[in-house]
């Protein structure tokens, strides 16, 4: 899988037919941070900050994955969404 295809992936995730619920959104971001920027560096944000935590924690699963790994498994995610 190349870059392109994550490209296309990415797109297509703006235009699936159902609305991914919040743990499959927050499962996308994740994903998308770790195929994008690698590891997770940032300080985790408060405790009253509740869409920032979850959107860190879910970053954060994935530390330790390669970036090419990362973007296989959102792909591979993004298709699962759309069957």
């Amino acid at each position: 899988m190349s870059k392109a295809d994550f490209d296309q992936a990415a797109a297509d995730v703006k235009n699936l037919s159902k609305k991914p619920s919040d743990d499959e959104l927050l499962k996308l971001y994740g994903l998308f941070k770790q195929a994008t920027v690698g590891d997770n560096n940032t300080s985790k944000p408060g405790m009253l900050d509740l869409k920032g935590k979850a959107k860190w924690e879910a970053w954060n699963k994935n530390k330790g994955t390669s970036q090419g790994d990362a973007q296989q498994q959102y792909i591979s995610f993004v298709r699962q969404l759309q069957s």
